[in-house]
C-alpha cells in the first residue's frame, strides 16, 4: 500500500475507532494492523492521537550538481594515476588538467567543476567504478646474523626535516616456488620527501645489492645521508658495510620480525612494487632488463613528478580511536623543489621534463611495459598426473621419484581399501591488482 493509501484508509477508520467500545477498537486495530503492515505501537499512535491533515511527504532530493560527463572524466583521471586516494586525486588535478584538457575537450566549466569537486564527492561519485583489490603476501627475505653488532639498531620515530634519509628493502619475485635464482626489486624511500627510487637485481647477492644502491645514489636530486635496512644477509654484510663507511653514509637497521620498524619501505614495497608487478616469478636476464628499464625511466618520473603523497604529522587518540592527521598533498618532486640541500641542476633537469611529459601518455606507456613484461614471467605450475598411471596406485617408488614440482598423491583409507587421493590443484599465480585493471586480467 502506497502513503498515500494509507492516509485515506487512516481517514476513513479515525472516527469509527474514537467511537468504538474496547472490544470494537481491538479488532478495528488488528484489521488496520494487517492492512497498513504498521507496527502495533505506530498504529496506537495514529489512531489514539490527533489526525494528521495530510500524509508525510517524502523528502525531496535535489538534482546532481555534476553532470555525467564531469564524472567520467574525473574516472579516466582516476585510472591514468593509478586510483589514487580521493585527497590525493583532488591534489593532482590541477597538475593533470593542462594536459586532460586537450585529450578531453574540456571546456572552462568543465574544468571548473572538476576542481570544485570534493574529495567526499569524489569517493561517492566514483564508487560504482571501483573495484575490489587482491590480497598478497609479501617477500621470502631472512634475517642475518653477520656484523649485526657493528650496525645500530633504530627504533625511534623518524623526525627529520633534511632529505636524504632513507630506508631500503628488497621484494622479492620468486612465484609460487623459491627455487633457484630469481629478480629481486630493491626499493629506496626518503623519508622526508617521500622519494622512491627502485633497482631490480638478481638473485639476493651482497654485490649486486651493493651495485644498485651505487646507481639509486647517484639518480638522487639530493645526497644520500643513511640508509636503514632489515636484518637480511644481502644489507648485514662487511661488503656494504664498507661501502656506507666510504662514502659517510649512516647505516642503520630495524629489530628483527618488526616491520614496523620500517613501515615507510614496507608501504612504498605495495604500492610501487606489488601493485604493478604482482607476485608471479622473474627468472630471466630478459625479464630483468624490462623491469630496469621500467624502473629507470617511465615509472620513476611518473611516480615522483606526478603523483601526489600524504605524510602523517600526528596521532590523536579520541576516546577509543586513533585519528591520523596528514599534512597537504604534495608530489615528491615539489618536497624536493622546497629543500635547499637538494641539488639544483638535477631539480631544474626534472622541472624541465615535468612541463614536457604528459601523464596520460606516460602512464600508457607503463602499462604496454608491464604487459610485455609480464609475459616475460615464469609461471610454474605442477604437471597433471598422467593418464596411464592408474590414480590408485600408491607405491614408495612412486613417492621415491616424485619431485618437488610432481603432482602429490596422498593415501587416504576407505573402508578395507587403501586409496589414493590427488592433492589438490596448484594455486594460479596472481596478477597484480593494478595491473589487471588496467590490461582487463581478473
Amino acid at each position: 500500500m502506497s502513503r498515500q493509501g494509507r492516509w485515506e484508509y487512516l481517514k476513513a477508520i479515525y472516527p469509527r475507532y474514537q467511537q468504538a467500545s474496547r472490544l470494537e477498537k481491538q479488532r478495528i486495530l488488528d484489521e488496520f494492523c494487517n492492512v497498513t503492515r504498521y507496527h502495533r505501537k505506530s498504529a496506537l499512535r495514529l489512531l489514539n492521537g490527533v489526525l494528521p491533515e495530510r500524509p508525510h511527504r517524502a523528502p525531496r532530493r535535489r538534482p546532481p550538481t555534476y553532470g555525467t560527463r564531469v564524472i567520467q572524466v574525473l574516472a579516466a583521471i582516476w585510472r591514468a594515476a593509478g586510483y589514487p586516494w580521493s585527497v590525493r586525486l583532488k591534489a593532482l588535478l590541477p597538475l593533470w588538467l593542462p594536459w586532460a584538457r586537450g585529450r578531453f575537450r574540456l571546456t572552462p566549466a568543465l574544468e571548473a567543476q572538476l576542481l570544485r569537486l570534493s574529495p567526499r564527492q569524489m569517493d561517492r561519485r566514483l564508487a560504482p567504478y571501483r573495484r575490489v583489490r587482491q590480497d598478497g603476501r609479501y617477500g621470502r627475505t631472512k634475517p642475518g646474523t653477520l656484523l649485526k653488532h657493528h650496525i645500530p639498531l633504530r627504533t625511534d620515530r623518524w623526525d627529520v626535516t633534511v632529505p636524504g634519509f632513507t630506508e631500503i628493502d628488497l621484494v622479492a619475485h620468486s612465484g609460487e616456488c623459491a627455487d633457484g635464482e630469481f629478480a629481486h626489486s630493491l626499493n629506496l624511500t626518503d623519508i622526508h620527501t617521500t622519494w622512491v627510487e627502485t633497482r631490480a637485481v638478481m638473485g639476493r647477492g651482497q654485490h649486486a645489492v651493493q651495485q644498485a644502491l651505487e646507481e639509486m645514489r647517484q639518480a638522487l636530486p639530493f645526497a644520500l645521508q643513511g640508509i636503514d635496512s632489515d636484518n637480511g644477509s644481502e644489507f648485514i654484510n662487511a661488503h656494504l658495510l664498507r661501502y656506507c663507511q666510504g662514502h659517510r653514509i649512516q647505516f642503520t637497521r630495524g629489530r628483527p620480525y618488526k616491520k614496523d620498524d620500517n613501515a615507510h619501505i614496507e608501504q612504498k614495497n605495495w604500492t610501487h612494487v606489488r601493485k604493478l608487478l604482482g607476485y608471479v616469478r622473474y627468472d630471466s636476464p630478459a625479464a630483468l632488463a624490462a623491469m630496469n628499464a621500467l624502473y629507470r625511466q617511465d615509472l620513476r618520473l611518473f611516480q615522483n613528478l606526478f603523483l601526489p603523497s600524504v605524510k602523517l604529522v600526528q596521532k590523536v587518540r579520541v576516546g577509543a580511536r586513533m585519528r591520523r592527521v596528514y599534512d597537504r598533498p604534495q608530489t615528491p618532486f615539489e618536497r624536493v623543489q622546497a629543500c635547499p640541500e637538494a641539488d639544483p641542476a638535477k631539480v631544474a633537469q626534472l622541472a624541465a621534463l615535468r612541463a614536457q611529459l604528459d601523464p596520460f601518455l606516460l602512464a600508457e606507456a607503463i602499462d604496454q611495459q608491464l604487459s610485455c613484461l609480464y609475459a616475460l614471467a615464469h609461471h610454474r605450475a605442477a604437471p597433471r598426473p598422467s593418464a596411464r598411471t592408474p590414480r590408485t596406485a600408491f607405491t614408495a617408488a612412486s613417492h621415491r621419484q616424485r619431485g618437488p614440482q610432481s603432482s602429490r598423491v596422498s593415501p587416504r583409507r576407505s573402508g578395507s581399501r587403501l586409496v589414493s587421493v590427488p592433492a589438490s590443484a596448484p594455486r594460479q599465480n596472481r596478477v597484480t591488482s593494478q595491473m589487471a585493471r588496467r590490461s582487463g586480467g581478473k
